[in-house]
């Protein structure tokens, strides 16, 4: 489990040349990516030039996409956006496709449209992954639409703040999401306010390293991507100085 990459959320007005370069600059290992251009990334207005431009890009830095990051909603209609997005992450050699649950619905509807895509991620060798986000912070609120699509390109994508967020303990959330996390998003925060406050790594009250322990003990290999989220929250620190932090910081921690 020693696998770190950055998501670009962190650095968005940086040209994509420059995120591909920060990769081995700040010694991690992959990129998430969810922005072009500082903004993010809707598959379907992907041109065709843009897509071989940054199939390019990223050939030619060697570095290894974890995960295309879309706002693609399960809640929604999705009919055309994840068929794009899945193309999309394979001519960019992405292993994931990060989406959303949006509202908390009607699973079994969200099931019987998700099932045929799947069947087509299966064949791309993409894997869709779900966030515990949003309405779907709660992992076991992931883990029942997990139950009920059983497909192996059905995952999900713990960000380790919203099930906390929710009472749910990292014990928890391991417990209800098992070997289908695909995906660790690494990120701290404190309370403040009637909100919450995004800080450094090992400055807040995310049991980040009690995290990292219980993936630790049930042999968890994946990624672990440190998302400092300043595209949403542009008063945090700059790239060039969270993304060396962090890294450094969850690199000591897994030693």
């Amino acid at each position: 489990m020693r696998k770190i990459a950055f998501s670009n959320l962190a650095a968005p007005q940086w040209t994509l040349e420059r995120t591909l370069a920060a990769v081995g600059e700040y010694d991690y290992d992959g990129l998430e990516l969810r922005l072009l251009d500082g903004e993010p990334i809707d598959p379907l207005s992907v041109d065709p030039g843009t897509r071989r431009a940054v199939a390019a890009m990223i050939a030619a830095a060697g570095v290894q996409l974890v995960a295309l990051d879309t706002s693609i909603e399960l809640g929604r209609p999705f009919e055309h956006a994840l068929p794009a997005a899945l193309e999309l992450a394979v001519a960019w050699c992405a292993q994931i496709v990060r989406v959303f649950g949006g509202e908390a619905g009607a699973t079994d509807d969200v099931a019987r449209r998700l099932g045929p895509m799947l069947d087509r991620a299966g064949e791309l060798g993409v894997t869709v992954a779900l966030e515990t986000h949003d309405d779907f912070s709660s992992a076991e609120l992931v883990a029942e639409l997990l139950r009920r699509v059983d497909s192996p390109s059905f995952t999900a994508v713990w960000d380790v703040h919203h099930p906390y967020r929710h009472g749910e303990s990292p014990q928890d959330v391991v417990r209800a999401l098992g070997t289908r996390v695909a995906l660790v998003h690494v990120k701290d925060a404190r309370r403040s306010g009637d909100g919450w406050e995004l800080v450094a790594l090992g400055e807040g009250e995310v049991p980040v390293r009690e995290s990292l322990d219980v993936l630790r003990d049930v042999g968890y290999d994946g990624w672990l991507t440190v998302e400092w989220e300043k595209r949403w929250h542009p008063e945090l620190a700059e790239p060039e100085l969270a993304l060396p932090r962090d890294g450094a910081t969850l690199r000591r921690w897994l030693a």
